[in-house]
């Protein structure tokens, strides 16, 4: 059964997680949920409109990451593990309805569009069919040699973008990526919250958060 919603978590070491919250929600303005779970670990990023996607997590241990919830009707919770070592879950049905993009002081947009898999290169095939066979979305390829990405359907918050990276072996990981209207202006908006720029590139702009998480802030389109 293919998805219905896809949810990104933001997960932050305890130290770390109020300040990476704060980050997170002024780069998506978004409000903090009242928290939940058993030592109230878990809450969400409400946006002003449509159904949130993006959730944060304070962990017991580990440094800050990404992972993924995959939604499916009637789905029991399940903690899964992709081939290449990254953690996702499967969840019962959500939210349906996707947040317009934000627009920011000057007129430029912004909302985080994609969640990257960065895959190192003996996993990268293994990867690509297993997520293309998780999901049932078409796998196509990207603007560089080195991406693939699913076609998501209409509705869904996120696309899964798959990156083969250099590194010859290793753990798949993941990041998010913003997309926007004025990329100029979002990097400054960022840098201006706390936010490292570690490198530019034709198409995207590699940053770091206040906390060492790494995302990218990409062109529209």
């Amino acid at each position: 059964m293919t998805p219905v919603w896809l949810t990104a978590f933001l997960d932050f070491p305890a130290a770390d997680f109020e300040h990476g919250v704060a980050f997170w929600q002024a780069v998506t303005a978004t409000t903090l949920s009242p928290a939940r779970g058993a030592d109230g670990e878990f809450a969400t990023l409400v946006p002003g409109a449509g159904d949130a996607f993006l959730r944060v997590q304070r962990l017991a241990d580990g440094s800050a990451r990404i992972h993924l919830d995959v939604h499916r009707a009637g789905q029991e919770f399940r903690i899964r593990t992709s081939p290449g070592g990254f953690t996702f879950c499967e969840v019962s049905e959500g939210e349906s309805i996707r947040p317009e993009p934000v627009v920011w002081p000057g007129g430029h947009t912004s909302l985080v569009d994609q969640i990257c898999l960065d895959i190192p290169a003996d996993r990268y095939d293994e990867e690509c069919a297993f997520w293309a066979d998780l999901t049932g979305w078409e796998k196509r390829n990207g603007i560089r040699p080195e991406f693939r990405y699913l076609d998501r359907p209409s509705g869904i918050p996120l696309r899964l973008l798959l990156q083969r990276l250099d590194e010859p072996t290793g753990e798949v990981r993941a990041h998010l990526d913003l997309e926007t209207t004025d990329r100029a202006a979002e990097t400054r908006r960022h840098v201006d919250l706390g936010a490292t720029v570690v490198a530019h590139r034709s198409r995207w702009t590699a940053m770091r958060d206040p906390v060492g998480l790494a995302y990218c802030i990409t062109d529209q389109g």
